[in-house]
């Protein structure tokens, strides 16, 4: 096979002829889409893309390359990078890599130069299912055979592949690449992030976070203590934190029972807040179920009306699987709901100090509609 070919096989029957760019090999994995215009690296460095190829549907991807500050964790997770057009010249003051090197350097598969508005359209029509992405095999056939035969990602157990190994406290030296300045509406609180050990202390449970998370946790004065998503209630309750953050994280949550186990001895303990798989296994715990969604919400445009205000957000998200509203107990409040399909985009138990959302208050890259969020954790955390 020409080293400068790559095919794109779904399970189908569709396949995909393009240009391959990256590293070389062959993946399998759920083909998703994510609709946002900017922020491609933090969508390649989020762990919550574990065990997914990602095509993007803003068609020039690759413009402004790729540097050590904008990233959301140590490594890429995701399995293969999906663009129409691949800009092999960026041009950005702080570039240190191209888009190509920058795969090519970590091990992920790109293609480039397919329809990715057909594709786009597939997956919506027909729903996210599982592909093959090679560089090494040119038979159509046999790349359909193989994902055919490749497991899907549902009743997967994901997080573990992405999650820290120890405890650790957050801090900006743990990793020097994160971003130094302060994040935008929380310039007033600098000077109270300077020394955290005076603030509330937070134990973030870590099922594939993104770090710009721990990051709005200690600019708003908190200590930020991670520990693995593997944790028990005894785990976490010997940190003697003011409160638990839930984070996001890969795949299906359902057959994650430690982690609902764990979460659902905290209840009623510490203040709780939950983000995207962190709010899905939040819902478990209540004794909510999930369903998995056709195509899933990815992007930094799904606005979300909060019931509370009246008032629209948008949102990044980043998820395949919801909460079914009609699971929830009565003492369960649905805060927050998508005004594209009216799922479940947050839950709150006033009675247990919990509450969650689907979508991503952190943002980065994305709109910051949503920081009151972790402002409403931290008036939990001290009242």
């Amino acid at each position: 096979m020409d080293d400068r070919i790559a095919k794109l096989a779904l399970s189908d029957g569709t396949v995909f002829t393009g240009t391959a760019f990256g590293a070389t090999g062959e993946v399998y994995g759920e083909v998703v889409f994510n609709t946002s215009m900017t922020g491609y690296q933090e969508i390649l460095t989020d762990p919550s893309y574990c065990g997914q190829i990602v095509t993007m549907t803003y068609p020039l991807i690759g413009n402004y390359g790729a540097n050590t500050v904008d990233v959301e964790s140590g490594r890429l997770a995701l399995r293969g990078f999906v663009v129409r057009e691949l800009c092999r010249h960026p041009s950005n003051q702080r570039l240190d890599w191209s888009l190509e090197d920058y795969l090519a350097e970590n091990g992920v598969i790109g293609i480039e130069g397919i329809d990715t508005r057909a594709l786009v359209r597939r997956i919506r029509i027909h729903g996210a299912m599982t592909g093959v992405l090679s560089t090494t095999d040119s038979d159509d056939a046999s790349l359909v055979e193989k994902a055919q035969s490749s497991p899907e990602l549902a009743g997967q157990d994901l997080v573990k592949e992405v999650i820290p190994q120890e405890a650790a406290e957050w801090s900006e030296s743990l990793n020097e690449m994160v971003q130094s300045a302060v994040t935008p509406g929380y310039e007033g609180l600098h000077e109270l992030a300077a020394d955290p050990h005076d603030g509330p202390h937070v134990v973030a449970i870590d099922y594939g976070m993104k770090w710009n998370i721990p990051r709005h946790l200690r600019q708003l004065g908190c200590r930020v203590t991670v520990v693995p998503g593997t944790v028990t209630t005894e785990d976490v309750l010997s940190h003697e934190p003011d409160g638990v953050f839930l984070s996001n994280g890969p795949g299906d949550p359902r057959p994650l029972d430690y982690a609902i186990d764990t979460i659902r001895g905290l209840l009623g303990q510490k203040p709780i807040f939950g983000i995207c798989l962190g709010h899905q296994l939040l819902g478990l715990a209540l004794g909510g179920d999930i369903y998995k969604l056709k195509f899933g919400h990815r992007g930094a445009n799904q606005p979300v009306l909060n019931r509370d205000t009246g008032r629209v957000e948008i949102t990044t998200q980043n998820h395949g699987f919801a909460i079914e509203a009609e699971s929830l107990g009565e003492e369960i409040e649905v805060t927050h709901v998508n005004l594209n399909d009216q799922t479940v985009e947050g839950i709150r138990s006033r009675s247990l100090g919990a509450f969650g959302v689907q979508y991503h208050p952190e943002a980065s890259a994305g709109p910051h509609d949503s920081h009151y969020l972790f402002g409403d954790f931290r008036k939990m955390l001290l009242s």
